[in-house]
């Protein structure tokens, strides 16, 4: 039997902070889901959003403040979404992509309408459900090629088409060409990295440099008063007719193309530095801190900034490029490849739009423009990379 003071001095062995974990074993399994090096790249783009944040919205109350709040709170989902394994991510796959599609009808049925567009649903508070589908498409995608993996056939493509599709019908009917446009990137991204023949991938990217050079030698034609497109919308094909040429209507229709060109030549090499930004701040651009904010950025930091800002934006895409390499399954290969795909193209269509070499669609820069869903959106996205890096790690150990 144990002498009482040998058993004191166990007790007071125990009561001492080497007895005790520490505050760092405490926390390391809630980490230990973050992936380093994008962690670090995101950190940077949230710097660079927040220093132009400040400058263009100096003018807009508490837009600066709102934009850190966002930033925190997707923070805070992609932490809570890193420590999700892929094989629940899969399980909720049908699920979400049902309830997404189920939301986009309603909004077709009654849903609520703001400057000719309905995009939005009134359930005691207001949402947006095209927003879902961002994520809920790819993850319906992957989770159909990986149940159909060593087997699939054309048929199995075709479902998918069918599955991508859906959705992408259903959001630009309200219309929403930008979020469409993002769905359908990530749908086609996964189809093809799951192995898509390059026979149904040649005719229609033909069939669209043939439209385009068609477009652009008959413009002066096509974009003549009184002429209708089928298919587009009305807007839309004044976008496209904007584009080719924004002289045409340069204080309506063109612009906000005309002044973000400007905005972006006027910074030079250098940039003329912060919150000196004249074309900012005298608010000659339009949407200086959603849309248009690569503009303000290009403006006050120059060509170096730009530079600076691309090769951020491609260290993301190509980390989580690597993710998707070293991936353990079909499944997370394809999800992280198709996220990779969803941030090239917000950046690219964003910055092109701004740049004039692109229509004008409502696509905001990844954690530089302003905008609480779109901001929570690439959280969640950033989560189930860093989920499936950590799913990655786990079984190579």
């Amino acid at each position: 039997m144990a002498q009482p003071s040998a058993l004191a001095s166990d007790n007071r062995a125990m009561a001492t902070p080497f007895g005790k974990i520490s505050l760092r074993k405490r926390i390391a399994p809630w980490v230990v889901g973050m992936d380093g090096p994008l962690a670090f790249v995101v950190f940077i783009l949230a710097c660079a959003g927040l220093l132009v944040m400040y400058s263009s919205g100096y003018d807009h109350g508490t837009r600066f403040a709102d934009h850190a709040r966002n930033m925190l709170i997707a923070a805070a989902i992609m932490f809570v979404a890193a420590q999700i394994p892929p094989q629940r991510l899969m399980s909720v796959a049908v699920p979400l992509y049902l309830l997404g599609v189920a939301l986009l009808i309603a909004v077709a049925v009654f849903g609520v309408t703001k400057k000719g567009a309905r995009r939005w649903l009134n359930l005691g508070v207001v949402i947006q459900p095209s927003e879902i589908m961002k994520i809920a498409v790819p993850l319906m995608l992957a989770w159909w090629f990986q149940k159909r993996e060593g087997q699939l056939r054309p048929l199995d493509f075709a479902v998918a088409a069918v599955l991508l599709g859906v959705p992408v019908g259903l959001i630009i009917r309200q219309p929403d060409l930008g979020t469409a446009m993002l769905v359908l990137a990530a749908g086609l991204a996964i189809m093809f990295f799951a192995g898509v023949s390059w026979k149904l991938i040649l005719p229609p990217t033909v069939l669209a440099v043939v439209a385009v050079v068609l477009l652009l030698g008959f413009e002066p034609l096509l974009c003549a008063d009184g002429m209708r497109w089928p298919v587009l919308h009305g807007y839309q094909q004044q976008r496209i007719c904007t584009l080719l040429d924004p002289s045409r209507d340069p204080l309506g229709k063109g612009f906000h193309i005309i002044q973000g060109m400007i905005g972006i030549g006027s910074g030079g090499l250098w940039g003329v530095g912060f919150m000196q930004g004249t074309q900012t701040h005298l608010e000659f651009i339009p949407e200086r801190t959603t849309d248009f904010i690569f503009a303000a950025f290009s403006e006050e930091f120059g060509l170096l900034g730009n530079v600076l800002l691309i090769g951020a934006f491609i260290a993301l895409i190509l980390r989580a490029l690597g993710i998707a390499l070293d991936a353990p399954t079909l499944f997370s290969r394809l999800l992280a490849g198709s996220i990779a795909m969803i941030f090239f193209t917000y950046a690219f269509v964003n910055m092109g739009m701004v740049s004039g070499i692109l229509p004008v669609v409502g696509v905001p820069l990844p954690f530089i423009s302003y905008g609480g869903t779109a901001m929570v959106t690439l959280g969640f996205a950033l989560g189930i990379l860093m989920s499936i890096a950590s799913g990655r790690r786990l079984v190579q150990t």
